[in-house]
């Protein structure tokens, strides 16, 4: 039987979650939750791979959404590393175990989701670039570094509750009132550099505090530079069009 190409990517997404909790490869890089930035919301275009309007795997038929407004779901979050790492999936894309992505069955590719873990309150935003999982009992496939920041790699699942961030619309939306947004633009392993950069900061017109903070990765200390507390995310919006006309543009949106 010929399969056209989004259909093998779901086959091969299919047996990727027939797989219980996967191990992590001895040489994979130890991280860190307290130093993985999430995934930042932007406006993209529907990937041409895995976005066909239905596709059938075990004789179940899944009827892909072309749109994430409004979408959130409960239930149980797997992961996937390291068998995995470099292989293809279901939107074309690599997979990488280390980026803040995940897998899901209906959601459009790509898309964002903010996870909740339910079980310890941590929560992370990902991108949705992967088709899976199909065990009835699971609602998401995280990555490897998506599942550290959670705080799902020990037990392999966790109960979680997910809600679409759609660009241009949830992101209007203000922030709970326990929510604290960041925006980190930088961290250097050397502390003066990290001084440099926050009084360039403050040297504009953010008008908005900006912090240094220490932090230990691997036994070797690095600094964050953030640009917060802010109070939702129009304000983050504004930053970001500041930040970007100052030149500084690869940044990471942080909620805490």
């Amino acid at each position: 039987m010929r399969f056209a190409p989004w259909q093998l990517l779901v086959v091969a997404a299919m047996l990727k979650a027939c797989a219980t909790t996967p191990l992590v490869d001895p040489s994979a890089r130890r991280l860190s939750a307290d130093a993985i930035d999430d995934a930042v919301p932007r406006a993209e275009p529907l990937s041409k791979y895995g976005n066909p309007p239905s596709y059938v795997v075990e004789g179940k038929t899944y009827r892909t959404l072309r749109n994430s407004r409004d979408f959130s779901e409960q239930g149980v979050a797997s992961w996937y590393g390291a068998d995995f790492h470099g292989k293809r999936t279901s939107s074309g894309e690599s997979y990488d175990m280390y980026a803040m992505t995940a897998a899901h069955r209906v959601l459009p590719l790509p898309s964002y989701l903010e996870v909740t873990n339910t079980e310890n309150g941590r929560r992370a935003v990902v991108r949705v670039n992967d088709r899976g999982p199909f065990r009835k009992d699971r609602v998401l496939d995280l990555s490897y570094a998506a599942a550290v920041k959670l705080g799902v790699v020990e037990n392999g699942t966790a109960q979680v509750r997910l809600r679409a961030l759609t660009p241009g619309a949830d992101e209007d939306e203000p922030a709970a009132a326990d929510d604290a947004f960041f925006i980190q633009v930088g961290a250097f392993s050397n502390e003066p550099n990290a001084l440099r950069m926050r009084e360039r900061l403050l040297r504009g017109t953010l008008a908005s505090p900006v912090q240094v903070s220490r932090v230990v990765h691997d036994d070797k200390p690095f600094y964050r530079v953030r640009v917060g507390p802010v109070a939702n995310r129009e304000a983050v919006r504004i930053l970001l069009a500041r930040l970007e006309h100052m030149g500084i543009a690869d940044t990471h949106i942080i909620v805490e």
